[in-house]
């Protein structure tokens, strides 16, 4: 029972001892903590380099983007990359019935269930000359943008009184041109 109390003793005056020079040494050594993310230097997408003050900082050599080449505004619109064999028509096919039919219509005629209860903004006939005149990249940018201004960029001739929600949340960059693949098949109604 003494030998207890002596290790009771020796323990609680090693603690003391241990925590006084716990708290002395932290002002001497100083260390910096941070344990918040927000206090640390971050780079936002297309930032301003802090270091240059120049534009966004260059892509590091041989670097692979994870959604493929990236769309810079004003170097035009991008080439169709994806093959437009049967297997990405098919795909095409499935995702244009889950993302687009409802508006466009099972033929692409711009006659889907929705368009009804559009009184304004009725969708674009995908079969007509105008969509069809268009380039893939060009199709490929609606449908990675939508449209949202009446007066849209990629159809300057055309008065568009409606919207289309932009799709790159829903489809990856090769589903967008799988679908611009089956949109190249859909053909116009026969008094089109």
């Amino acid at each position: 029972m003494r030998l207890l109390k002596q290790l009771v003793i020796v323990f609680a005056a090693l603690g003391v001892l241990v925590g006084a020079l716990m708290v002395f040494s932290y002002d001497v050594i100083k260390i910096d903590w941070v344990v918040f993310m927000e206090i640390q230097p971050s780079y936002g997408t297309q930032d301003v380099d802090m270091n240059t003050g120049a534009g966004p900082r260059p892509v590091p050599a041989q670097s692979i983007p994870v959604e493929g080449a990236a769309y810079i505004p004003g170097e035009g619109a991008p080439v169709n990359p994806v093959p437009a064999d049967g297997a990405s028509i098919a795909r095409g096919a499935q995702l244009y019935s889950i993302h687009c039919q409802m508006c466009h219509g099972v033929e692409g005629q711009g006659n889907g269930t929705i368009s009804a209860f559009l009184v304004k903004k009725k969708p674009a006939s995908l079969t007509s000359e105008l969509v069809q005149s268009k380039t893939d990249g060009s199709l490929f940018l609606t449908i990675t943008n939508g449209i949202f201004n009446p007066n849209n960029s990629l159809f300057p001739d055309v008065q568009f009184s409606g919207q289309m929600p932009p799709l790159n949340e829903n489809l990856t960059v090769r589903e967008r041109w799988d679908v611009v693949n089956f949109i190249r098949t859909l053909k116009p109604a026969d008094g089109q």
